[in-house]
C-alpha cells in the first residue's frame, strides 16, 4: 500500500494505534515529509536524571494525540515518523552517566578537574562519539529533504544537528526556548555538558544569532557572555518579559519584538523546562516561573506567518516520573512543532 492509499484508508478521528508509527500515523520513514531522530543521552545532567527515556516516553504518548492542528490543514498527511531508538546509544549513556556523578561528586568535595583528567576524558570521547552520531544522521535526512526534528535526551544532544546544518546552510539563527543560558564554558569540566550547549552552538560559523527567550536561571559569567557579544546573543530574559506584562505590555508586542530580531532561516532549541514546571515537573533542572504551552505556541505561529522557516528544530530534557504528564505535554507540543516547521519549509 502506497502513500496515497493509506492516507485514504486512514481516519484521524480514530484512537492512535500503538502497532503504528510515531502519532498512529502509518507511515513509514521514506513516506514521511517530518522524520523525528532520537537521542537517549544524558551524560552531564547536573541535578535529576531521566531524559534518556523521554524519547520513548514521547513515542509512547504520541498515540494519545488528536491529530486536528488548528493552524496547519490536514497536518497528519504529511507524515511524522520517528527513527528506530538508539539502544547502544542509551547504553552508552548509563555507563558514562555513573562516570560522571563520581566526577560530580568529587568536584562538590573539593576535588579539581585535572585530578579527574582519565575520567572526564573518556566522557569528553562518548560525548564526541554521541555528536558525531547525531551529525551524521541528521545529515543523511537532511539531504533527503526531509523535514528534520531532534528529540533528546539532555539539551547536549542538538550539537551534531547544529553543525549538520552548518554544512547545508550559509548562515542561520538559534531561537532558543528555555529556563537557563546554556552558556557554560565546560560545565563542572565537561565541554559538551548540557549547560555548555550554546557555548558550543556559537563556535559553529553558519550561526550567525543566538535568541534566547524565557531565560530565567544563569551566572554572571553568562551574562557578560551576553552582554559581550556584540548583538549575537540577544537574551528576553523571563524576569523582563513578567515586568513588561505587568506595566501593561501584552504578549502580542513582546512576540512581536522577539520576531524583529529574528533573520529568515532559524533553528528552534526547545529545552523543555522554558515551561512552568507545572508541566514538566520532571524535567532535569526545573525553575520556577516560565511559559504556558501557548504562549510558546503564539510565537512560533507568528514567526511562521510571518514568512520565516524554521530550518530544523529540537526537544529537549523531557523526564520521566512517576506519570507520562512530562512526555504527554512534549509529544503534544512536539506534533505542533512539527507542523509549522514543516509549513514554514514548504509554505503550504
Amino acid at each position: 500500500m502506497n502513500k496515497q492509499e493509506k492516507i485514504k484508508n486512514f481516519n484521524p478521528n480514530n484512537i492512535g494505534q500503538v502497532n503504528d508509527g510515531m502519532y498512529g500515523l502509518p507511515f513509514t520513514l521514506e513516506e514521511s515529509d517530518t522524520v523525528l531522530i532520537p537521542v537517549p543521552w544524558e551524560v552531564t545532567v547536573s541535578y535529576g536524571g531521566g531524559t534518556a527515556k523521554g524519547p520513548e516516553a514521547i513515542l509512547q504518548a504520541s498515540y494519545q494525540v488528536d491529530l486536528y492542528d488548528p493552524l496547519v490543514k490536514d497536518a497528519w498527511m504529511k507524515g511524522i515518523a520517528m527513527d528506530e531508538l538508539p539502544i547502544d546509544m542509551m547504553a552508552k549513556s548509563d555507563a558514562l552517566r555513573a562516570l560522571a556523578e563520581k566526577c560530580i561528586e568529587a568536584q562538590a568535595n573539593g576535588a579539581e578537574p585535572d585530578s579527574l583528567k582519565n575520567d572526564i576524558d573518556a566522557i569528553h570521547a562518548g560525548c564526541k562519539w554521541m555528536i558525531d552520531q547525531v551529525y551524521n544522521k541528521c545529515l543523511h535526512y537532511l539531504q533527503q529533504n526531509k523535514h528534520v526534528g531532534l528529540v533528546g535526551g539532555d539539551h547536549s544532544t542538538p550539537l551534531g544537528m547544529i553543525k549538520a546544518l552548518g554544512q547545508l546552510n550559509k548562515e542561520f539563527a538559534i531561537l532558543q526556548i528555555d529556563a537557563h543560558a546554556d552558556l557554560r564554558d565546560a560545565y563542572e569540566g565537561f565541554e559538551f555538558s548540557h549547560a555548555s550547549i550554546m557555548f558550543n552552538a556559537l563556535k559553529e560559523k553558519a550561526v550567525s544569532k543566538l535568541v534566547q527567550v524565557g531565560i530565567r536561571d544563569y551566572c554572571e559569567e553568562e551574562l557578560q557572555l551576553i552582554q559581550n557579544s556584540g548583538g549575537r546573543v540577544v537574551t528576553f530574559f523571563d524576569r523582563d518579559i513578567k515586568r513588561a506584562e505587568f506595566n501593561g505590555d501584552s504578549w502580542d508586542r513582546i512576540c512581536n519584538r522577539i520576531v524583529a530580531t529574528l533573520p529568515q532561516n532559524i533553528y528552534l532549541s526547545f529545552d523543555i523546562d522554558g515551561l512552568d514546571p507545572k508541566l514538566c515537573p520532571n524535567t532535569g533542572t526545573p525553575v520556577a516561573g516560565g511559559f504556558e504551552t501557548e504562549q510558546v505556541m503564539y510565537l512560533l505561529e507568528k514567526i511562521v506567518l510571518s514568512g520565516r522557516t524554521i530550518i530544523a528544530f529540537d526537544l529537549n530534557e523531557v523526564g520521566v516520573g512517576e506519570t507520562d504528564w512530562d512526555a504527554n505535554v512534549a509529544a503534544r507540543i512536539l506534533y505542533r512543532i512539527a507542523n509549522l516547521a514543516a509549513f514554514s519549509q514548504t509554505k503550504t
